[in-house]
Parts: C-alpha cells; sequence; structure tokens
C-alpha cells in the first residue's frame, strides 16, 4: 500500500500522534507526514504511507490557513496554549484601525519564529529551550507570504480578526499574529487555526481519523496515488529500453528528437513514468551535449529493477 492520506487533523493531537494512529489503523510501519502542525491547530496534515514516505519532499510546499487574531493579548506561546503575559483591553479597536498593517506582512518578510517553536538554535529546540526558562534570541528567517484576505470581524475588549492566509514554507502565522498586534501597539496572539491547504491537499476532500478507520473496516480505503499528488511536476514518459535502464539506477541519455521532453525542464523535478502509465519515480533533467540532449538522473527510484 503505497501513496497519501489528506487527514483532516483534529485539535489536541500532534501530528505524530496521527502518524502512530495511522500506522495502527492501517498495520503499516512507513507512515510519515507533510509538513507539522501544532496540537492547538486542525486542519491538513498530508499523510505519506509506504513508499510514498519517500516522496514527501517533492510535494507542492503551498500552504493556507484560516486564522483568527486576538488583540489586546499577549501569550507566551503567541497561541492561547501559553501563558498569558499581558491583557489590554481594547474596545476602542475598529476594523479598519486592525486592516491597516495588513500589507507589512505581504509579499518576501522577515519572520522571528516564536519561543515555543521546532527552531533549533545550537542544536536544541527553542520550545526545548523555553521550558527549561532559557530565553534565547531566535533566529530570523526570511519567508513568503502571498495571500491574506480579512474574512471576519468581532468586536470587544478583546477584539478578533479571522483572515485567510496563504504562504509559503516555514512561516509561523503565530509569529503574524504577534507582530500584528505590536504594528498596532496592542499586543495580538492568535486564538484559531485551520490548515486549509497544504502541499496540493485541501481540507474540502479531507478525511477524519474516524472516517479513515470506518473506511479502512469496510474495505473501501484506497490512498491517493502518487502521480495524483505529484501532478504540479512535469510528466516524461520513457519508452521501455530507457524505463529499463532509468529503474536500474543508471543516467540514461535522451534526446529531444526521441522523447518528449522541454528545455525549461532542465534542473527541474519530474515524474517519471513508462509507455505503460506506470509511475516508475522522480528524476531531474541535466543539459548535456551535443545540443537538445538530455542526462536523466533519477532522484528516487519508486519501482526499481530486481
Amino acid at each position: 500500500m503505497d501513496g497519501f492520506i489528506n487527514l483532516n487533523k483534529p485539535l489536541g493531537l500532534t501530528s505524530h500522534d496521527c502518524v502512530a494512529r495511522v500506522r495502527r489503523l492501517l498495520a503499516i510501519k512507513k507512515v510519515g507526514h507533510g509538513g507539522t502542525l501544532d496540537p492547538a491547530a486542525s486542519g491538513v496534515l498530508p499523510i505519506a504511507i509506504g513508499r510514498a514516505t519517500r516522496l514527501l519532499p517533492f510535494l507542492p510546499e503551498d500552504k493556507a490557513y484560516r486564522a483568527v487574531i486576538r488583540f489586546g493579548m499577549i501569550t507566551a506561546t503567541d497561541d492561547l496554549e501559553g501563558e498569558v503575559l499581558t491583557q489590554t483591553p481594547c474596545p476602542q479597536l475598529t476594523e479598519a484601525a486592525a486592516i491597516a498593517p495588513l500589507p507589512q506582512f505581504l509579499g518576501t518578510i522577515q519572520q522571528i519564529p516564536p519561543q515555543y517553536s521546532a527552531v533549533q538554535v545550537a542544536g536544541k529546540r527553542l520550545y526545548d529551550l523555553a521550558r527549561k526558562g532559557h530565553v534565547v534570541e531566535a533566529p530570523v528567517r526570511t519567508v513568503t507570504v502571498t495571500k491574506i484576505a480579512p474574512m471576519m470581524w468581532v468586536g470587544g475588549d478583546f477584539p478578533e480578526l479571522t483572515v485567510d492566509i496563504a504562504c509559503g514554507a516555514g512561516t509561523y502565522i503565530r509569529a503574524i499574529a504577534r507582530d500584528w498586534g505590536q504594528q498596532l501597539g496592542l499586543g495580538a496572539t492568535l486564538a484559531s487555526l485551520v490548515r486549509t491547504r497544504s502541499s496540493g491537499f485541501v481540507l474540502e476532500t479531507s478525511l477524519s481519523l474516524e472516517t479513515l478507520a470506518q473506511q479502512i473496516e469496510a474495505q473501501t480505503f484506497c490512498p491517493v496515488e502518487p502521480a495524483i499528488a505529484l501532478q504540479h511536476l512535469p510528466k516524461l514518459t520513457l519508452p521501455e529500453p530507457l524505463a529499463r535502464r532509468w529503474r536500474q539506477g543508471q543516467k540514461p541519455l535522451i534526446s529531444a528528437a526521441d522523447v518528449d521532453v522541454s528545455p525549461s525542464w532542465v534542473a527541474r523535478s519530474l515524474q517519471i513514468f513508462d509507455e505503460a502509465e506506470q509511475f516508475l519515480g522522480i528524476s531531474t533533467l541535466a543539459a548535456s551535449d551535443p545540443p537538445h540532449h538530455y542526462q536523466l538522473i533519477p532522484k528516487m527510484v519508486f519501482e526499481p529493477l530486481g
């Protein structure tokens, strides 16, 4: 059984907890996840099973969230899981004023991860250091945020703004909430987080652990095929002699006259198929002499010969 599960992670479980449950439900050892989701967050958690665990690095890096930012409150963890450090009621805050800092968080930005995060400093996780009372300077990271759209406003002493955020890998939504509050001079924390998209999977088609268990018991469960999860990558179909050599770990030379290949694919990861439309694995393409010739370099052979 090789493929992916678009799991809807519930609140309260770690990503590792979900992997352990899937491992027990399917009675297989090879299970991994594509992108950690905090216990206080729910939503899309891509799960790979069997040989597909080796394909996790090749999934798309896009992520999207629905986040609720609560103003007037600062916590140790930048969400409601941590100790409340300060509370300053701000009933005067209007929706227009709250949205004003939004453009500062769009594009390629510099971000300091939360003190309670998995980022490593001198070989130690920040959350391990924080739990021991050691406050260290977290390294600044460059992240990309492609979209922030305000969705709902709830006023009050501690008003809340719901936003949809699309971003690249490594972005901490808790840090955005924290910094948003700093820009307003009021403080803020993340009150709720749902991941709506991750690695090409979306919330609308995700499965709960309960539904997954039911499908397995009814023998109707079918994992998402690697070719579907990797459809963002160009597809290269090899004739049988070349496919055989590639599956043996060789680096065959191909010609644009013999194989449907594009020069724009050079240095990119490609899906490799044989003439029977069987997914064989992942390769990169390198330019070679003479012109319009390329060398295929295997990166992950999914269907080796042997």
